[in-house]
């Protein structure tokens, strides 16, 4: 009899893969559930190859910048899918300023990006670790929704506030209780 159960699970998720469903891995099950509540998402950016920035980098010139490649900017709007099809309501959507940030917030979330600087990445500046760190903590403290907070920033910055290396396009869910970052789960790419 479990063997006919164990099929039968198999089969429907087989099914559904085929008609373009996808059901949310039961590991991702509280964070989902988090956001339908209001709770914050940090997103690493998107696929972007490379590390670091090029050396003529400059603000607001994506040009210089390292960017998403074609599967960065695919893993961008399938996270604003995944949104979508689960009904989940975004309240706000924040972004570091570099290009591969904001690009990945705006594929996934279009016309509703704000540049924030507190989640512009430090990974050439590590003297600015705390500063940013901090800034960015007391904006996440302060959100009350309604509708989940979106942020498209950057590993290093996703590290500092949470201690945990996320994947290009991955997610940490999360929720701030007596001044602390409970993490929720993650969201995969």
């Amino acid at each position: 009899m479990a063997a006919r159960a164990g099929l039968f699970a198999f089969l429907l998720i087989f099914a559904g893969a085929l008609a373009g469903h996808h059901p949310a891995p039961a590991a991702e099950s509280p964070a989902w559930q988090a956001l339908a509540g209001g709770a914050i998402v940090l997103f690493r950016h998107s696929n972007a190859p490379g590390t670091g920035d090029p050396r003529d980098f400059r603000l607001g010139d994506c040009a210089t910048q390292r960017n998403l490649d074609d599967a960065g900017r695919e893993q961008a709007r399938r996270i604003g899918e995944a949104f979508r099809s689960r009904g989940i309501a975004v309240g706000r959507v924040l972004a570091s300023r570099w290009c591969r940030a904001q690009d990945t917030a705006a594929l996934a979330f279009p016309g509703r990006v704000e540049g924030e600087p507190a989640f512009d990445s430090f990974f050439e500046a590590r003297e600015r670790r705390d500063a940013a760190t901090a800034a960015a903590r007391r904006i996440l403290e302060r959100w009350q929704g309604p509708g989940a907070l979106v942020v498209a920033t950057h590993q290093v910055n996703i590290t500092a506030l949470t201690g945990i290396v996320p994947r290009s396009g991955e997610g940490v869910v999360l929720r701030i209780e007596n001044g602390e970052i409970r993490i929720i789960g993650r969201i995969q790419p």
